[in-house]
């Protein structure tokens, strides 16, 4: 779950060839400056902010990561992944990249409004373990608005370019074992997000962000609630309640490998002193962190491009 204790790091990105803006009639440069200037538009992968993006992509991608159990858990859980991926930039539809999965409603140079979804990983409730006897948590996905409105643009003398964006998320979340789904409420998440090209090196990203979380009781239940039947002498029964989930900062750089190919390496600082329910015995830490490795391979795109 990208608002709550996933790792977040863009792992799909691409590599396209675009003809020079001073061989374009200013028609076609303007409507390409419009194209280039979403303010969803992420500036870590292949193309600068002048390129347009194909309209679609086809790779591979993979890494490691180590992430919390869940907001203000002292066990950590171990992922290492490597599979597909797709990319499809519609003007309505558009799935994979940093944004997500999402349906756009409302797309200029400076606002956009879609709907998105996300998810986080389920964790087991090991003997030993301030869990230990109670329910698994299980994979968690999570659906609802976002609004995206850039703030500011830069332009770097020594070359380069920034963008900071205000994002505004409120997403249901939900919870499943695959054998059925269950409500758990929702989160707002407001984030200001940095983003930088071309600065430190011609094609190396910095990505760095700063969100604060509030969860509803539902959700704040399935974290942080001992009831009485999971009551032991090192539990104490606890009634968890709505409000504060805690605070994120996010670090990661992008950088090439080799044509076609780029890594990343990043991490997460999590805060949550202060919390709604810091006083549950499942709140173990006032800071957690995540950190994760990985690459991403375009092995495929296609020649049209992207109107946004």
């Amino acid at each position: 779950m990208k608002s709550i204790f996933s790792a977040r790091h863009a792992l799909v990105t691409g590599i396209c060839i675009v003809v020079s803006a001073a061989l374009a009639s200013p028609a076609i440069a303007q409507e390409r400056n419009q194209q280039t200037n979403s303010p969803n538009r992420d500036l870590t992968g292949f193309e600068a902010l002048n390129e347009a993006l194909p309209l679609w992509e086809f790779g591979v991608g993979g890494g490691v990561g180590e992430v919390p159990n869940y907001p203000a858990s002292s066990e950590r859980n171990f992922i290492a992944l490597a599979a597909p991926y797709v990319i499809y930039r519609g003007d309505v539809l558009r799935v994979g990249g940093g944004g997500g999965a999402r349906a756009v409603m409302l797309d200029n140079n400076d606002i956009e409004i879609d709907i998105s979804v996300g998810g986080a990983f389920a964790a087991d409730s090991d003997d030993g373990t301030v869990r230990e006897g109670m329910p698994e948590l299980d994979y968690l996905f999570e659906i609802g608005p976002q609004l995206v409105y850039r703030v500011k643009d830069y332009n770097f003398d020594g070359g380069g370019n920034a963008r900071l964006n205000f994002r505004l998320q409120a997403r249901a979340v939900f919870s499943t074992d695959f054998s059925r789904i269950d409500d758990r409420g929702f989160v707002l998440e407001p984030q200001l997000a940095y983003q930088q090209r071309g600065t430190l090196f011609p094609d190396t990203a910095l990505n760095a962000s700063f969100s604060v979380v509030f969860a509803s009781e539902k959700l704040q239940d399935y974290f942080y609630q001992v009831d009485e039947a999971f009551v032991t002498p090192d539990r104490d029964l606890f009634n968890a309640q709505a409000g504060f989930l805690g605070a994120e900062a996010n670090l990661s750089i992008a950088f090439p490998i080799r044509k076609n190919i780029r890594g990343f390496v990043g991490g997460t600082m999590r805060f949550h002193g202060g919390a709604a329910n810091e006083e549950s015995p499942l709140f173990e830490d006032d800071i957690t962190y995540s950190i994760g490795a990985g690459f991403v391979w375009r092995l495929y795109q296609s020649e049209q491009r992207a109107s946004w």
